[in-house]
């Protein structure tokens, strides 16, 4: 029997905000501006495959608490310049500068994401709940429109807690007056949002468009944003 849920969390990364799209049409600016092709001697692709693969391990560390937000900031650019034998502090930190201001700038969204919030934001009190870091989440949900449709957009960095703690979600709760039971959370993420939603006895939903396998416990799994109407209805 579908519960009668009362609000509705949100993920931001992966989730809502188009983060793969904006992240590539941001290096891809960075590859033209910085020269990063005679730098480094490879072709774009290389160069942003390097980064997808060295940029998820360090998140991946992050969401785990064995790095914090400075690690990230440092040695992401710099471990992908000395994978094309290129490292250089200085180059390092320029690139790490212009991604963190430019990438929040990009719009794109994840299909279907504004006119399912358009439609929750007048039946439920929405909310963003996102591991980023403060000043980088706000300005992506205000590049993007969404800033009118939430309720409270909470930030790990800003709660002194992270996903997938329980305290991030108790906040969100005690704050507004809401029941972990009547409330239910989507994400791509099955550390973070899926097992942090579980760890507070929220409902989740995970959003999975790539179909990847997985043998984790969630309460629904969807492969477009839109099939939420089926959950939410």
């Amino acid at each position: 029997m579908r519960r009668n849920y009362k609000s509705v969390l949100f993920d931001l990364d992966h989730t809502l905000w188009d983060y793969n799209r904006n992240s590539k049409e941001t290096l891809e600016e960075m590859f033209t501006d910085f020269l990063l092709k005679e730098k480094t001697g490879t072709d774009f692709e290389s160069f942003h495959n390097t980064f997808q693969r060295i940029n998820t391990e360090l998140w991946n560390q992050y969401d785990k608490g064995l790095i914090d937000r400075d690690v990230i900031r440092k040695n992401r650019f710099q471990s992908i310049l000395e994978n094309f034998d290129a490292g250089d502090p200085r180059l390092s930190e320029l690139l790490s500068d212009a991604y963190v201001s430019r990438s929040p700038q990009k719009g794109h969204l994840i299909e279907g994401a504004k006119e399912l919030l358009q439609e929750l934001s007048e039946k439920f009190p929405i909310f963003i709940v996102t591991n980023g870091f403060e000043e980088v989440q706000y300005q992506k949900v205000r590049s993007s429109g969404l800033e009118g449709f939430f309720r409270e957009v909470v930030i790990s960095e800003k709660v002194g807690h992270k996903k997938p703690s329980r305290e991030i979600f108790d906040h969100i709760m005690r704050k507004h007056g809401l029941m972990h039971q009547e409330s239910i959370m989507i994400g791509d993420n099955l550390l973070t949002d899926i097992a942090g939603a579980t760890n507070a006895g929220i409902d989740s939903v995970f959003f999975n468009p790539e179909k990847n396998s997985h043998d984790s416990t969630m309460t629904y799994e969807i492969g477009h944003l839109l099939e939420l109407r089926n959950i939410l209805g």
